[in-house]
C-alpha cells in the first residue's frame, strides 16, 4: 500500500521569459505545473488542500516571496514552498528557509537540482495530505478505534455485530491479547436495544482474591466481618443492560458454578441475602485464546463453556489486518500527546513500511504505545540528523543526505534503482555515500 504520488506544481515567477522555459521544463517532466505571474494570483487559486508543491521566485513587484511564504504559513503551514533566488539573495534565502520555507535555488541553477527538490517535497506534501486523509477516517467513522479498517476480516466482523447486536443470547469473543475485544462488547451493547442501560465491564483477572463473590454478587450489610454496608456487585449493576466478562479463562472454578447460575437462571444470590434475585442482563464473556483448549486444561468448567459458547465472535490480530494498520495509527497519533513543539512529526514512507511490516504481536496496544513514543519524536528515521543553522555549505551537505537517505529507504537499499532514480554516475553516488557515512546494507529490508 504506497502514498498517492502527486504531480502538481504552483509555480510565481514576474519574468514571463523564464516562467514560460520553466513551465516547458517542468512539464517535460510530467508534472502539472500552474503557472502565475504574481502571488497575488496565485493567492487567489491555492487553498489549504493544494495537493502540490510551491515554486516562487524570492523578489517580485508588489507581494515577494517572503511574504507569499508568509501568507501561504496562515493558509496550511505544511504546504511545501521552494524559493528561486538569485546569487546575491542567499542570505535571504537562507532566513526564508529558517521561517519555514521548504528549500530555495540560486540562479542560474541546473534544473536537475529543482527537480530533486521537487520530488522530495512532493513525497513529503503526499505523506502530509494522506495523513490528514486517514485521520479524518477515523474521526468520522463513529467506531471505536479496533473495529476501523476496510480489510475483509474487520468488515466481517463488523457486519456480524450488526446483525447479532439485538440478539438476545450471550457472545464469547476471542482475540489475542491487545487485540480489542471489549471495543467489540461495546459495539455489541451500544447497537443494541440495551444501549440506554449500563455496560458494565469486568476484568475477571482483577478481581481481588478473597473477594471475588463480593465483587461480582454483591453482599448485605453484616454478611461478613467488615461488612459495614449493602454492596451491588458488578453483575446487579449490569441489570437491564451488558456484562462483559474480560479473560473469563482466569475466573476461579468455584466462582464459575455461581456464575453458571446467572447465564443459566438470569438470577444471583448475594453474600449474606435471604434469597435469590432476578437479574435481567445480556452476558458477553472474551478469551485471549481458545476457551475450548482451557475446558481441556480444566481451568474452565465445561457447562460453562457450552453456556457461553451459543455465538464465537474472534477479533482478528493485526497481522491479518495489515492494510488497517495505517488508518489505525493514524487515528491513535491524532489523540496521543505531542513532544514540545505541539505537532505530530508527519508518518514517513519509512514509519509507513514498518507499519505495514510489523507484526505487531501486542496489536492495538503495541500500536498505541508506538504511535505515543513517534507523538513525542522517540521513534523516527534511521539515521536522521537535524539541519544545522549555520553556514550554506552545511545545509546543502544536509539536503543532499536527506536526498540520498530517502533514496535508499524508498527503494531499500538497490544501489542500480537509486542510480537510476538520482540520475548520477556509479562512482559519484559511492563518493557521496562515503562523505555522509551511508551503507546501502543498512537500509536493504530483511
Amino acid at each position: 500500500m504506497d502514498f498517492p504520488r502527486l504531480d502538481a506544481v504552483a509555480l510565481i515567477e514576474d519574468d514571463d521569459d523564464f516562467r514560460a522555459a520553466l513551465v516547458e521544463r517542468l512539464e517535460l517532466e510530467n508534472l502539472t505545473v500552474r503557472a502565475f505571474r504574481s502571488a497575488e494570483a496565485a493567492l487567489a487559486d491555492i487553498d489549504a488542500d493544494f495537493a502540490g508543491v510551491v515554486v516562487t521566485d524570492l523578489r517580485m513587484p508588489g507581494m515577494d516571496g517572503r511574504q507569499l511564504l508568509a501568507r501561504l504559513q496562515t493558509l496550511d503551514a505544511a504546504l511545501p514552498v521552494i524559493l528561486i533566488t538569485g546569487h546575491g539573495d542567499i542570505a535571504e534565502a537562507v532566513a526564508a528557509m529558517n521561517a519555514g520555507a521548504y528549500d530555495f535555488v540560486a540562479k542560474p541553477f541546473a534544473f536537475e537540482r529543482l527537480r530533486e527538490s521537487l520530488t522530495r517535497a512532493l513525497e513529503k506534501r503526499a505523506l502530509v495530505l494522506d495523513n490528514r486523509r486517514l485521520t479524518a477516517l477515523s474521526s468520522e467513522a463513529g467506531l471505536e478505534l479496533p473495529l476501523l479498517g476496510e480489510s475483509p476480516a474487520i468488515r466481517r466482523l463488523r457486519a456480524t455485530i450488526g446483525q447479532i447486536a439485538d440478539a438476545r443470547m450471550d457472545v464469547l469473543i476471542e482475540g489475542e491479547t491487545g487485540s480489542g475485544k471489549e471495543a467489540v462488547a461495546r459495539a455489541l451493547h451500544y447497537n443494541g436495544r440495551r444501549r440506554p442501560q449500563p455496560f458494565v465491564a469486568v476484568n475477571c483477572g482483577a478481581l481481588p482474591e478473597g473477594l471475588i463473590e463480593s465483587e461480582l454478587f454483591g453482599h448485605e450489610l453484616g454478611a461478613f466481618a467488615g461488612a459495614m454496608r449493602r454492596r451491588v456487585g458488578h453483575v446487579e449493576r449490569a441489570h437491564n443492560g451488558t456484562l462483559f466478562l474480560d479473560a473469563v479463562d482466569t475466573m476461579p472454578l468455584s466462582v464459575q458454578i455461581k456464575m453458571l447460575r446467572v447465564l443459566e437462571e438470569r438470577e444471583i444470590h448475594p453474600v449474606g441475602a435471604e434469597a435469590p434475585r432476578v437479574v435481567d442482563l445480556r452476558v458477553l464473556a472474551s478469551s485471549t485464546g481458545d476457551l475450548s483448549e482451557a475446558v481441556a486444561q480444566g481451568r474452565v468448567r465445561k457447562d460453562l463453556y457450552y453456556r457461553l459458547n451459543a455465538v464465537r465472535l474472534r477479533m482478528p490480530p493485526l497481522r491479518e489486518r495489515r492494510e488497517d494498520v495505517p488508518l489505525l495509527f493514524a487515528s491513535l497519533l491524532a489523540r496521543a500527546q505531542v513532544g514540545p513543539e505541539g505537532v505530530a512529526p508527519v508518518v514517513t514512507d519509512e514509519i509507513r513500511s514498518r507499519l505495514l511490516e510489523s507484526p505487531w504481536p501486542g496489536n492495538i496496544r503495541e500500536l498505541s504505545h508506538f504511535a505515543q513514543r513517534f507523538a513525542l519524536g522517540l521513534e523516527g528515521r534511521r539515521g536522521e540528523t537535524s539541519e544545522p543553522e549555520s553556514g550554506l555549505a552545511e545545509r546543502v551537505a544536509c539536503f543532499e543526505s536527506r536526498i540520498l537517505q530517502d533514496t535508499l529507504e524508498t527503494l531499500g537499499g538497490d544501489i542500480a534503482e537509486t542510480l537510476v532514480r538520482l540520475k548520477i554516475p556509479r562512482k559519484t553516488l559511492y563518493d557521496k555515500l562515503k562523505r555522509h557515512g551511508l551503507k546501502p546494507a543498512d537500509f536493504r529490508r530483511q
